[in-house]
């Protein structure tokens, strides 16, 4: 009986090392996501030509291109936006879904899931930080910047005990502010899209954070195109579809 129990002591240590073993065999996590683009990179990759802008950012992009992909296809763009993710995890992923694209330009529009904490608190000088970083990066690669205002919103769905507009606000003002100095064209989204509280208008975004096609199309495509043309001196003149009502 002793010897029974000894025998089976042992197997279930065995047993307990080759589940742990398995265990460690599962894949960490992609924290910055470098996985999401990595095929459509390799195909652009293969592309004649220069990219004429990368659209850098979190489903506010992401959602931009899947909408409207028209737009960025007919006007030589490409979206790399990735839901949910901080500055941090751009400025992690940015050489391979921006520099290593080669663009011409990169529209930078980042900072609203610093503010909704997703990734824990991260002071606004460390948000504008990583923006700086990204803004860095480009220029030593000789790709243009425009850098984008974080758009209005006065409740996160998935953070309601937060009030983002003010912090908004703020972070918009350094970043209008380092625009200026570093002479970066500045794309103010906020001033086209807040209410008087700081909100978004439920017309442009029902969750009052993520922009709708009509949004995309009558505010933001005009002013990003504007922005695109002055700083690499083209004259797209693409016009959007119509809104769905």
């Amino acid at each position: 009986m002793k010897r029974f129990f000894v025998l089976l002591t042992a197997l279930l240590l065995i047993a307990g090392a080759a589940s742990a073993q398995t265990a460690g065999k599962k894949a960490p996590k992609d924290w910055a996501a470098f996985g999401f683009y990595e095929k459509a990179n390799a195909e652009i990759a293969d592309r004649v030509g220069k990219i004429d802008a990368v659209f850098m950012g979190n489903s506010i992009t992401h959602g931009w291109a899947r909408q409207d992909p028209a737009f960025f296809e007919n006007n030589n763009f490409v979206g790399r936006g990735i839901g949910g993710q901080t500055t941090a995890q751009m400025v992690v992923r940015f050489r391979q879904d921006v520099i290593d694209l080669k663009p011409r330009c990169v529209v930078i529009m980042a900072g609203i899931n610093d503010i909704a904490l997703n990734n824990g608190y991260i002071a606004h000088k460390n948000i504008m930080g990583n923006i700086q970083s990204m803004c860095e990066l480009a220029k030593a690669h000789k790709i243009k910047v425009i850098l984008c205002s974080v758009t209005p919103s006065r409740q996160f769905g998935w953070r309601k005990e937060l009030t983002p507009a003010e912090d908004i606000k703020r972070l918009n003002s350094m970043i209008k502010e380092y625009a200026a100095k570093q002479k970066i064209y500045y794309l103010d989204y906020h001033s086209a899209l807040t209410e008087e509280d700081g909100g978004m208008p439920l017309k442009w975004a029902k969750d009052g954070v993520h922009p709708n096609l009509a949004c995309y199309t009558t505010i933001m495509e005009p002013m990003v195109l504007k922005a695109v043309n002055k700083v690499l001196k083209t004259k797209k003149s693409y016009v959007s579809p119509q809104p769905q009502k």
